[in-house]
């Protein structure tokens, strides 16, 4: 029996050559294709600059210190995401404070981030929670009033589209990342797209060390070889061979959303009328679009756990996204956040789980997922 993962990438022979063609060439590490990469992902998200990492990870922590985040500092963001997200800025002695989820979207309560805010804020870092495009228009008029840096964690989200615009372009920088389960894959890898030179000039001294060549920034310059360590920097810096796989999966960037988009709605179809199941919510503005990285419905009605292991008995792998933040050992032992502080967000952990999607996704495939579900819940699917 063919298993389903709940994601997985798609690479073809067209991605192999582009690799293969690196691996015969002059560069595997810093050359041509990663600056090639970078303005490809710049004009799609509708930005001045890209710059690339080699992790989402990586490519968050350059943001927040683009950003300026340094000891003391606190870092507003949602307790639903992966633990990268505050991660990033507590390596730089960030204080992260979280926000409960809005039920309705599954990311921030844009209501409650001013509460949120001390005169020790720097950064608002909102999640688009499963390529959810959250509305950034209130959380812009909220960092404009305080003088504050949005980060925004679009790792979910690399296609997605609101009011218009591409994800990318409101906040002051957003991370998309290329793990192979997202939209397109370059093995590892994650990028910051920015209109700020600033921050552009940060994140690329992050990425390589500290160091820099560049002779209007050098203290001295006693030669061609000559460079200088400015900042304690960071080996982040991602490879050609994997910006020639970024370069080829992103030419099918648009097919692939498509087809996530066509998986969610076969999904919508018959989950919306199942007893105890809740289906994902949708962008609630015109000429927008749902990213679809993955499908989270809320078992409410059903035994979430016997749901997960039937499934897999059947060859269906399913998961959760995610537990929430505040409850991990660390960060209840470093901050002090405790069970019951976010209900929101323990709620929604307590029921979420994340079914099958992905663009390899045959209709067969679709079909034995909805037709499972519906078996176990004793319902006909047909």
């Amino acid at each position: 029996m063919k298993t389903i993962p709940y994601g997985s990438q798609w690479v073809d022979d067209n991605d192999i050559n582009a690799v293969c063609a690196v691996l015969k060439g002059d560069w595997l590490t810093q050359g041509p294709l990663i600056e090639q990469f970078e303005d490809k992902i710049a004009k799609y998200a509708g930005t001045r600059y890209a710059v690339a990492f080699n992790s989402g990870t990586s490519a968050l922590h350059g943001a927040m210190f683009a950003a300026g985040v340094s000891s003391g500092d606190e870092v507003i963001t949602t307790p639903i995401s992966f633990v990268a997200t505050p991660n990033s800025a507590v390596y730089l002695g960030g204080i992260p404070v979280f926000v409960d989820i809005d039920p309705a979207t599954y990311c921030i309560n844009t209501q409650l981030i001013e509460h949120a805010i001390t005169d020790r804020t720097k950064v608002i870092a909102p999640v688009d929670m499963a390529g959810y495009p959250m509305d950034m228009r209130e959380i812009r008029d909220i960092a404009d009033r305080h003088d504050l840096v949005i980060v925004e964690d679009a790792a979910h989200a690399l296609g997605g589209r609101r009011y218009g615009m591409s994800v990318g372009k409101e906040a002051d920088m957003t991370m998309f990342s290329f793990h192979p389960v997202k939209h397109i894959t370059t093995g590892e890898g994650g990028i910051i797209v920015t209109d700020s030179d600033e921050y552009t000039e940060r994140l690329r001294l992050l990425r390589s060390h500290g160091t820099t060549k560049d002779p209007k920034k050098l203290t001295r310059n006693e030669g061609s070889w000559y460079y200088e360590m400015q900042e304690l920097g960071y080996n982040y810096r991602i490879t050609d061979i994997q910006c020639a796989l970024g370069i080829s999966q992103f030419s099918k960037l648009e097919g692939f959303i498509t087809r996530r988009n066509e998986i969610a709605d076969a999904y919508d179809q018959v989950f919306q009328d199942l007893p105890g199941i809740i289906i994902p919510p949708r962008p609630r503005w015109p000429d927008s679009r749902h990213a679809f990285h993955i499908y989270p419905i809320q078992c409410t009605g059903c035994d979430r756990k016997g749901m997960m292991s039937k499934l897999k008995e059947q060859g269906i792998l399913t998961q959760v996204h995610y537990i929430p933040i505040h409850q991990q050992p660390y960060y209840q032992n470093h901050f002090g956040f405790r069970e019951g502080q976010f209900p929101h967000a323990e709620n929604y952990y307590h029921h979420e789980l994340s079914l099958p999607i992905f663009p390899r996704m045959d209709d067969e495939d679709v079909n034995r997922v909805i037709s499972a579900i519906c078996k176990i819940l004793g319902v006909d699917g047909s």
